[in-house]
């Protein structure tokens, strides 16, 4: 066992961070204690946080969780302290540069036993459920004492209590900011294309480029793709899907989106469909794409209870597959992600086009609910 710890006068007993109230889906930033960290937990010092869709529909009460609460799930910074008592195999310490995943795997349960931290049950139950950490308690508290739930680390803050099972070491040629999305946009693309089982020369389509969705057009070309079809409502969206390797772009509102991918695939549909977007237009829409023995994989995460349709007949008598996607394998595939982004197979820089400061964070989360951010957008401490 080892245990890193820097002065307590490096450490500052307060700091600013973006504080939902549950009333709305407003932000505000308030002064809380810094956090501490417990047995095999990191306390890093937030470079920059991703703004992401699944804290928008958190915000929107579209996905139930406890308020008060900080949320932020994708985060790059500094480790400045480790908590007592903490395992470890040396390749994270007390001054790392790391990114951390949104999953945080337990490592413990059945599910992280079996290599699959994607389904972590004490991170769904305790974390996504009830805001809490493995203890079932979380490490938050408000300016007056009061609890704070924390959405997977609550990164959109100055420092933030972080799984040391959730982190991965950010490679130096890797901008300090924009690395933050690795942990999100970039993490949940790569699970979605492992599982897919993308072999070289396969045709995608991609419905819907936003953050993840523009995420995905990288790795899949990386990994192989052949051709890769974009699909959105918005020119813009579509000519940065250009910019990032797409080859054929659709906008939905000018075309019937099946017969354009029909045309560009010799009739035939592609063999990979992704929908990042969780509407049930465009679960369906995506399912349409396909080629006999076609997969389509869900990302989107959608409000509760909203169901999506899929005709029967083509999905049996065509051999088509429905999968559903939530991020990656946290322990495997976070330090792949970062290695991808080094390599150039993820262009950090191109998939971020928005910063922002911490008091504009609320500014942030609303143009991201308008429509307007291209890419991802990060908050920078």
């Amino acid at each position: 066992m080892k245990y890193r710890d820097m002065t307590h006068a490096t450490i500052p007993q307060k700091m600013r961070a973006a504080v939902w109230g549950g009333e709305s889906s407003r932000l505000t930033v308030e002064t809380i204690p810094v956090p501490t960290p417990q047995a095999d937990e990191a306390l890093v010092k937030i470079t920059a946080c991703g703004v992401c869709h699944t804290d928008l529909h958190v915000l929107k009460g579209e996905v139930a969780f406890p308020a008060p609460a900080v949320v932020g799930h994708e985060i790059s910074g500094e480790v400045v302290s480790i908590g007592e008592g903490t395992r470890s195999d040396g390749s994270i310490e007390v001054g790392t540069q790391v990114i951390g995943a949104f999953i945080m795997p337990c490592t413990q349960c059945e599910q992280c036993r079996a290599g699959r931290d994607d389904l972590c049950e004490k991170f769904f139950a305790e974390n996504r459920l009830k805001g809490n950490l493995f203890d079932g308690t979380s490490r938050l508290t408000g300016a007056q004492g009061e609890r704070l739930s924390m959405y997977s680390m609550a990164g959109m803050a100055e420092y933030a209590v972080v799984p040391m099972s959730a982190l991965a070491s950010r490679p130096e040629n890797v901008p300090a900011e924009e690395g933050a999305i690795l942990g999100c946009a970039a993490f949940t693309a790569y699970g979605a294309v492992r599982k897919s089982g993308l072999a070289e020369g396969e045709t995608v389509a991609v419905v819907a480029v936003g953050g993840v969705g523009s995420s995905l057009i990288q790795v899949a070309k990386y990994q192989g793709a052949e051709t890769v079809i974009a699909i959105d409502v918005a020119d813009e969206k579509l000519e940065a899907a250009r910019g990032l390797g797409a080859d054929a772009t659709v906008n939905s509102t000018d075309r019937d989106v099946r017969e354009a991918v029909l045309e560009l695939t010799d009739g035939k549909g592609v063999h990979v469909a992704f929908e990042a977007l969780g509407r049930p237009e465009t679960f369906t829409q995506a399912a349409s794409l396909l080629r006999e023995g076609g997969r389509m994989v869900a990302i989107g995460i959608a409000p509760g209870g909203v169901t999506g349709e899929v005709e029967i007949s083509p999905l049996v008598r065509r051999g088509q597959t429905i999968t559903g996607s939530f991020g990656a394998v946290t322990r495997i595939d976070l330090p792949a992600v970062a290695q991808l982004a080094s390599d150039g197979g993820y262009r950090v820089k191109e998939a971020v086009t928005r910063k922002y400061s911490l008091d504009d964070v609320d500014a942030a989360n609303q143009a991201l609910n308008r429509g307007e951010i291209t890419g991802r957008a990060i908050v920078v401490m």
